[in-house]
């Protein structure tokens, strides 16, 4: 009798079993059908043993119910008599629902299982064929496959093989059910198969003899016509025949479906015929084939039909496929081909993605063949089909290092192994981890882990992914340090030959040069070395996703050389975890970032620090300049101070925009070009102003002490003033002055201009640090007027002379140094002329669209490309810039908004007040953004401004990265620019020049 809340014995000898419902159980074991070995201590034990002990329980009841009611009881007999049986029947019956039910329909089939012979122990295709020999249609061929399934399944869950060898009869089965298919095809239509020689080609899993319990079984379809048939009525017969042979695999019957046969990896894919001749096949390849087609055929493997045929496919792709890495952006490709397959994983279940995701399968299948195709072009032994197998040679031949091999190979058969018994339980396809306490306590065990199943499951798999996610990369750069470095007595290295076969698919111009450099940084025994050889490996694979790796490679080395001895750098890369990918885009991105950090390489703390990238802010750059101003002894010092801190806020605002555009692992890139834009301008203007404030303050001080005899202000013009300045522009500005009480106007002047003069001078002295050009041609009568006038001379002027060009140039007037007062009297003195009571004339605004006219012919630099100058050309910077100054001298006098210094927002104002469509003024917008972000960009890559894009295919590729654009898509950037700046151009011509 047992006691009221407590568990009887029979309840708590399941759980100790490993039983989860034992009141369930007990009731199973008590049926009728179990009845000769319900007390058998044996039965009890092995299904323990199971991955699920309830499943098992109830499978094997169902399957001893489905036997013949005047049966000899065979099944029990055996089962507690022959213990491989035992194990391999429970063994199943614990792992896969969906192979008990096959059971309890075909209830003799468990004496599949019984044989143990050797042969029985690693069956091959010739083996399987005798088992589905007796299929001679769909229905039968699904059963004699589930039989043949159940061996393999078994073999499987008892350790008898392993995940590869597992896989590798999953092929052959495939391989030997596709021939059965064929054959069925063949006898319901003989009249075609006498027309056709047919060769069934397995692609992916299937062709690398390493398949899955359920998956695509990917194959290419070849063909001939037979002696003495003409080829199109041929090639009709073998399609017919094909598609027959799919469908005898993939429909659903009562015995269910076996598994797609995918043909989509043919040429062309789904659009192309099912069915090509050899020769087809040939000029497709050697024409129109991507990158990830030659890496899909590194498994083909000819399987079914026409033997001749398919060896002499097999024979005619292969030196094609080892070809494949010569391709112009081979490793960019394949590399991108990745990077979409995971972008493409829904985000809710990337986390629990097996294949696909970080760290899973496709990670290892990825990484394996980039290597296979960059070395399998010299070496013959690398070319396999099979993954493990394939690093394994890679290992052997040095091209990998072994113990980076051996963890990665670990790492795959624990995944696999997962997906195979994932896949088991249902044959279902799917390559997610289940979330189900109980299905991962049911995987936990199959895998033999049985103390806490799921939290050990959950961990090693964590543990192997973190594995794949921290080698698959160093898989293939780690060896390029190891062919410059000593190695240990009996480790192989990789030959100079293949180490710049590698850098070379990397994308590197230079290999030679690139091999001196990393044996300059790698070699030796010190912290340095060691630290940088730790990190290459990662650093080479960033360098390698940017248009220049060989000079990010050189500029780390200069960097390295630079700092390499001082504590705080190593520091920094060792354990910041941005600061070297960081490093690695700013080295990589172009000339500009890498120049400025050169000049002074303690910049690169920036990198580390997680507000280092921050804009500083108008407020605190003038501070802490004005401040180095006030501490040197002379006016050089004061400015070459000021210089310093302009160089250093530059690298901070290029590393932050490099960084921000091309993203990192961890952050991912910003998705608002505008954003970009606007945030370069203001930091370069901001910066420009705090530094024309400090050369103002030495040039004082160097002759006058603290009080000039003048009140001095500087007027922000042009871009400057808008805040929109680009990383090579120069500071346009206005000079004012207005003499002190007291002061003679002569002398005031004098000193005004020995002011200007000196200020000039200090900005342009030779050093380190990049010179600042002061631009005054946009004053009163331009070059032929006086550099500085007094505010009355100015208000004198614009009251008589003042031209309409001058108007339309202050909408961008705004202070930027000196006597603040000043300033805004300065401001208030032109606001009337720039936002005109009533708005301009009409003869005002004929003479603005004759100037822009005469601008468009006559300042276009000869030779240049009207459809790709930024600013002069087609729907340019000065397009729209133009048309909204045109919208603010017309209406600014009337709506606030428009009063601004700044394009974007005077643009959005305008459509705001209505002045013009909302699609109208994005097409404007877009458009203005693109031209500022390529000039920005061509300054990034070049060091020097430039107003159109380079002709220098590697520069081009570079300014196509910056804006988001992958190797081999420069085409495609330029057309995109014209269309954009098009569209922009069709409004100026509607807004501008038409009277509206």
């Amino acid at each position: 009798m047992t006691v009221p809340g407590r568990r009887s014995s029979t309840s708590i000898r399941l759980l100790r079993h490993g039983f989860t419902d034992p009141t369930a159980a007990a009731r199973l074991l008590e049926v009728p059908e179990l009845a000769p070995v319900r007390s058998d201590p044996v039965l009890l034990d092995a299904l323990g043993a199971t991955a699920d002990p309830d499943l098992a329980l109830r499978g094997l009841v169902r399957l001893a119910e489905a036997q013949a009611p005047d049966g000899d009881g065979t099944l029990l007999t055996t089962l507690v008599t022959a213990k491989p049986l035992r194990d391999r029947l429970l063994g199943v019956l614990g792992a896969s629902e969906a192979l008990a039910d096959h059971l309890a329909r075909h209830p003799d089939d468990w004496q599949a299982l019984v044989t143990y012979e050797a042969a029985d122990l690693h069956p091959g295709v010739e083996e399987f064929e005798r088992g589905l020999a007796g299929a001679d249609d769909p229905v039968s061929l699904r059963v004699a496959y589930r039989r043949c399934l159940l061996s393999i399944a078994a073999r499987d869950v008892c350790g008898t093989t392993d995940v590869a060898q597992a896989a590798a009869e999953l092929a052959d089965l495939a391989t030997a059910t596709l021939r059965a298919a064929l054959r069925i095809a063949c006898a319901a239509a003989p009249d075609d198969a006498a027309k056709a020689r047919l060769a069934v080609i397995a692609m992916g899993k299937c062709g690398g003899h390493e398949l899955n319990y359920v998956s695509d079984v990917d194959v290419i379809f070849v063909a001939e016509a037979a002696a003495g048939a003409e080829e199109a009525p041929a090639l009709q017969a073998a399609t017919r025949l094909a598609s027959h042979l799919m469908r005898i695999c993939s429909d659903t019957t009562v015995e269910g479906t076996i598994w797609p046969v995918d043909a989509n990896l043919r040429p062309e894919g789904r659009n192309g015929p099912l069915v090509r001749t050899l020769s087809s096949h040939l000029a497709y390849y050697q024409r129109w084939a991507k990158t990830w087609e030659f890496q899909a055929l590194l498994k083909a493997r000819a399987v079914a039909g026409d033997t001749e045929l398919g060896a002499a496919y097999t024979a005619a792709i292969a030196p094609l496929v080892w070809q494949a890495a010569e391709r112009e952006n081979f490793v960019a490709d394949v590399q991108k081909m990745r990077r979409r397959v995971v972008d493409n994983i829904p985000a809710a279940e990337v986390d629990r993605e097996l294949k696909l995701g970080p760290g899973g399968l496709r990670d290892v299948e990825f990484a394996v063949q980039l290597l296979q195709l960059v070395h399998g072009r010299s070496d013959a032994g690398l070319h396999s089909g099979t993954t493990l197998d394939a690093l394994h040679a890679l290992a052997a031949g040095g091209y990998v290092g072994r113990t980076d091999a051996a963890q990665l190979g670990d790492a795959y058969r624990f995944l696999r192994a997962m997906e195979h018994r994932i896949q088991l339980y249902r044959l279902r396809r799917t390559h997610l981890v289940p979330e189900d306490e109980a299905d991962l306590r049911r995987l936990g065990r199959s895998l033999g882990l049985r103390t806490e199943p799921v939290v050990e499951l959950q961990k090693a798999w964590r543990r192997h992914a973190s594995v794949v996610r921290r080698l698959h990369e160093k898989l293939f750069y780690r060896p390029l340090l190891d062919a410059v470095a000593q190695l240990a007595p009996g480790e192989i290295r990789l030959s100079p030959r293949a180490a710049g076969q590698r850098l070379e698919a990397l994308g590197y111009a230079d290999p030679a040069s690139a091999l001196r450099h990393l044996e300059a940084l790698a070699s030796g025994v010190t912290r340095k070395a060691a630290i940088q050889r730790t990190l290459l490996p990662v650093l080479l694979g960033w360098f390698a996703d940017s248009a220049d790796p060989d000079a990010g490679l050189l500029n780390f080395r200069k960097v390295s050389d630079a700092l390499g001895k001082t504590p705080w750098y190593l520091r920094l890369l060792r354990d910041e975890g941005a600061a070297a990918e960081n490093l690695a885009r700013v080295l990589s991105a172009g000339r500009l970032a890498p120049d400025l950090l050169m000049r002074a390489p303690e910049a690169v703390a920036l990198l580390g620090d997680p507000g280092g990238l921050e804009p500083r802010g108008h407020e605190a750059l003038e501070q802490e300049v004005l401040a180095a101003v006030g501490r040197a002894d002379t006016a050089e010092a004061g400015v070459a101070a000021a210089r310093g801190v302009r160089r250093r806020e530059l690298f901070r605002t290029c590393a932050a925009d490099i960084i921000a555009t091309y993203g990192t692992e961890d952050s991912p890139a910003e998705e608002d070009p505008a954003a970009l834009v606007d945030r370069v301008g203001t930091a370069v203007s901001e910066l420009t102003a705090a530094t024309l404030a400090g050369a103002l303050r030495a040039a004082v001080r160097s002759q006058w002490g603290d009080t000039l005899p003048t009140r001095f202000a500087v007027i922000g013009m042009g871009r400057f003033g808008g805040h929109e300045l680009s990383y090579g522009s120069d500071a346009d500005v206005l000079f004012v002055h207005e003499p002190r009480e007291g002061v003679d106007e002569q002398e005031a002047a004098k000193a005004a201009q020995a002011v200007i003069a000196e200020m000039r001078r200090l900005l342009q002295l030779p050093t380190a640090d990049p010179p600042l050009l002061i631009d005054a041609d946009l004053r009163p009568e331009g070059r032929s007027g006086p550099l500085v006038r007094t505010l009355a001379s100015y208000a004198a002027y614009y009251k008589r002379w003042s031209l309409v060009w001058e108007s339309q140039a202050l909408l961008r007037a705004e202070p930027v140094a000196g006597d603040e007062d000043l300033a805004r009297r300065f401001i208030e003195l032109v606001d009337p002329l720039r936002y005109p009571v009533e708005g301009l004339g009409e003869d005002a605004v004929r003479e603005i669209r004759r100037l822009k006219a005469r601008m468009e012919t006559e300042r276009l630099p000869r030779g240049a490309d009207p459809t790709l100058h930024t600013k002069l050309g087609r729907g340019g910077l000065s397009d729209v810039e133009w048309t909204v100054q045109l919208l603010q001298l017309r209406h600014g006098w009337v709506e606030p908004g428009l009063r601004t210094t700044r394009t974007r927002p005077a643009l959005a104002a305008a459509t705001a007040a209505g002045l013009l469509p909302v699609e109208e003024a994005r097409i404007l917008d877009e458009a203005w953004v693109l031209a500022t972000r390529v000039r920005n960009a061509v300054m990034l890559v070049r060091g020097r401004a430039g107003d159109t894009f380079p002709t220098e295919a590697r520069e081009l590729a570079a300014v196509g990265r910056y804006l988001g654009y992958g190797p081999g898509r420069a085409g495609e950037m330029l057309d995109d620019y014209r269309r954009v700046t098009r569209r922009a151009r069709a409004v100026v011509d509607e807004l501008f020049y038409a009277d509206r």
